[in-house]
């Protein structure tokens, strides 16, 4: 029954054929908030007119239509696939069938070119009930932000960009994946160091410790710069796909307890470090495997680690670090193993 609230709402998700070319989103995802919107560029009058000393609205005009806002979702442990191909522009069109019925995903940064993605949102309006659907074309995931901490159920934040919103298009019926859960905090590793290979497309690391340290959030973040201004005659005032022009960056942060030798000393001597950190959830049937994110950042180095006393509490030391390439393997992997078979 229609509640009139956010209660009511719901997120919708498609990948483009043809970027900026509207699908019917195909998934569904449980969603915390959103703030994607339309933003247009109005053009104002600067003429002088004897007589009128106030701007005049029939000279005004939108030169200029775009569309931008973030995604805020607890990570599921189903149809995320979709999203994370995105995130990294990862070539990856099929999930590899492991023992029924699991199956694994490998995404490492790709092409963005081409790639694109239809949202919808249905927004409940409290006056009638009415779930309004706004469907947005030509999405581009710019940023995104992976965090898991003490006590809180893992989240991924995403920004989009994107070309145009129309609110005409019918709401599309959602159909949420069975069997879908969220990972937890306790679920979660993290490991340093160790020796990286990639073999087959896949990366891994032998070797690794799990940390001793008392490490209460992580938080891995990545950014990909994109000219999202490539506005040009003839466009109607509607954007070109947006391409990278920037160097990509992977940064994050930890919190954690001060440790010297585990942390703070990789922090003073510029050393270089494999970073693992991985969600495990329940069994996927009787496939022997179970719900898993993975992500592997093969060259990281702390960039500022700050153990300051405050007080007779435990001593913490908050690190900032960022990713690099170690010019063999990918600077990034996301492994996701789950019940789904495809993005």
């Amino acid at each position: 029954m229609p509640t009139g609230s956010g209660l009511d709402a719901q997120l919708m998700v498609g990948a483009e054929t043809t970027w900026g070319t509207a699908v019917t989103p195909d998934h569904a995802y449980e969603f915390n908030e959103e703030g994607i919107k339309l933003d247009p560029s109005f053009l104002e009058p600067t003429g002088l007119r004897v007589g009128t000393k106030y701007k005049r609205a029939s000279r005004v005009s939108i030169s200029r239509r775009s569309v931008a806002g973030d995604v805020t979702l607890e990570h599921a442990t189903r149809g995320m696939g979709l999203l994370w191909k995105h995130a990294l522009g990862s070539a990856l069109t099929a999930p590899t069938a492991l023992t029924t019925p699991a199956y694994e995903q490998v995404h490492v940064p790709g092409d963005f070119r081409g790639k694109g993605l239809t949202v919808q949102v249905g927004r409940p309006e409290p006056s009638t009930g009415i779930v309004r659907p706004f469907t947005y074309t030509g999405c581009k995931i710019t940023q995104w932000e992976f965090s898991v901490s003490d006590n809180a159920i893992p989240t991924l934040k995403l920004t989009f960009d994107g070309r145009n919103e129309d609110t005409g298009t019918a709401l599309a019926a959602p159909s949420y994946l069975s069997g879908s859960k969220v990972f937890s905090f306790a679920g979660a590793t993290l490991k340093l160091g160790g020796t990286v290979s990639t073999t087959s497309g896949k990366t891994s690391v032998s070797g690794n410790t799990a940390v001793a340290t008392v490490v209460t959030e992580v938080s891995v973040q990545g950014q990909a710069p994109m000219a999202a201004d490539r506005y040009g005659i003839g466009n109607g005032g509607l954007k070109a796909e947006q391409l990278e022009n920037d160097t990509p960056t992977i940064t994050g942060s930890l919190n954690a307890e001060f440790n010297k030798a585990e942390l703070y000393d990789l922090f003073t001597n510029n050393a270089t470090t494999a970073l693992v950190l991985t969600l495990t959830g329940d069994p996927i049937g009787a496939s022997g495997s179970n719900d898993l994110l993975e992500i592997i950042l093969p060259a990281v180095k702390l960039k500022s680690a700050a153990p300051n006393v405050g007080g007779p509490d435990i001593v913490q030391m908050n690190t900032d670090f960022e990713a690099y390439s170690d010019e063999t393997n990918p600077p990034i992997q996301v492994r996701i193993v789950s019940g789904d078979s495809t993005l």
